[in-house]
């Protein structure tokens, strides 16, 4: 342990302590955030909370309990390893809440954060009726978080999971087990729709890699530490969304929806197909990037996601 280690530990006594002095110390290091919080002192109390065992909504009356020596060591280690090691909070808790949900992640998957949350959360109403949703779909599905809060807010229906990445399927396994579903939801390792069964979907949701190959060059370090065969989208970062697009249509349900996070190629998209009418979702707690198509919709400008591939 360093001296300026042992300076802290000795100096430092209570909860309201140590996430100030974690916060100062993202700060001064400018750290990257995004994956999960936002700021340094978003940051600094969730991975303090987490170091204690207590949750992240915490009393403000239990901040000035004093810690221990042991909870004073392991909360200086853990953030001594977010500043040197710029990994992301979520690998050094291997914890990461998505729509409300617990879900274990480490350096196989993203981390969970996609504004597709509230879109499940409110049962991607008024965009369909959730008494009339009987499957759903979710592509590139990484740690299942997706699919499993599908899961949760669509209990009668059949959730699907599609993941390419052999690693992010043992992931998804392991929150499949987490959540009680490993013989509910079923799990394919394919290539987008090849490798499924012929089915029809009444939602198919997907947050596919839709980084450019000159914005993924240029990502922060936290970033850079996930797997980057979850963002590389290509030149222009559409490779695999144009794919969705093109074969989506015969696997949606007459009244079914396809939602696809685009993230920041969504202008780029756009460009692509002017016709199409796009629907580009609103959410109240930030994000977007995120587009709703209708089944006719992706029916009747099929042939121009097809030429486009």
């Amino acid at each position: 342990m360093s001296l300026a280690s042992s300076d802290v530990i000795n100096s430092l006594v209570t909860l309201r302590d140590y996430i100030r002095w974690a916060a100062s110390r993202f700060s001064e290091a400018q750290l990257c955030f995004g994956q999960g919080t936002i700021t340094a002192l978003d940051e600094a109390a969730a991975l303090v909370l987490f170091a204690v065992h207590q949750p992240y909504e915490l009393a403000d009356s239990y901040l000035d309990c004093h810690l221990t020596t042991e909870e004073r060591e392991k909360i200086v280690s853990l953030v001594s390893r977010r500043v040197e090691e710029r990994l992301p909070s979520a690998y050094l808790t291997h914890d990461s809440v998505f729509a409300g949900l617990h879900f274990y992640v480490d350096r196989r998957v993203l981390v969970p954060r996609s504004p597709v949350a509230e879109l499940i959360e409110e049962r991607f109403q008024p965009w369909i009726d959730e008494d009339q949703v009987h499957s759903v779909l979710d592509l590139c599905t990484g740690s299942a978080c997706i699919a499993i809060a599908c899961a949760y807010a669509f209990p009668q229906a059949q959730v699907d999971a599609v993941e390419l990445s052999e690693a992010a399927c043992a992931v998804a396994k392991i929150n499949l087990a987490k959540h009680g579903l490993t013989d509910t939801l079923n799990l394919y390792q394919s290539d987008l729709f090849s490798s499924l069964p012929d089915a029809q979907y009444d939602i198919i949701v997907s947050n596919p890699p839709y980084v450019s190959t000159g914005e993924w060059e240029n990502l922060p370090a936290e970033f850079r530490a996930e797997p980057d065969m979850g963002f590389k989208g290509g030149d222009a970062g559409l490779d695999l969304v144009i794919k969705i697009l093109a074969h989506a249509g015969r696997y949606l349900s007459e009244q079914g929806i396809l939602v696809v996070e685009v993230g920041s190629s969504a202008q780029t998209l756009q460009d692509r197909f002017p016709d199409v009418p796009f629907y580009w979702l609103d959410f109240e707690h930030g994000g977007d990037g995120v587009f709703l198509l209708t089944a006719a919709h992706v029916t009747e400008y099929q042939s121009q996601f097809n030429n486009a591939l």
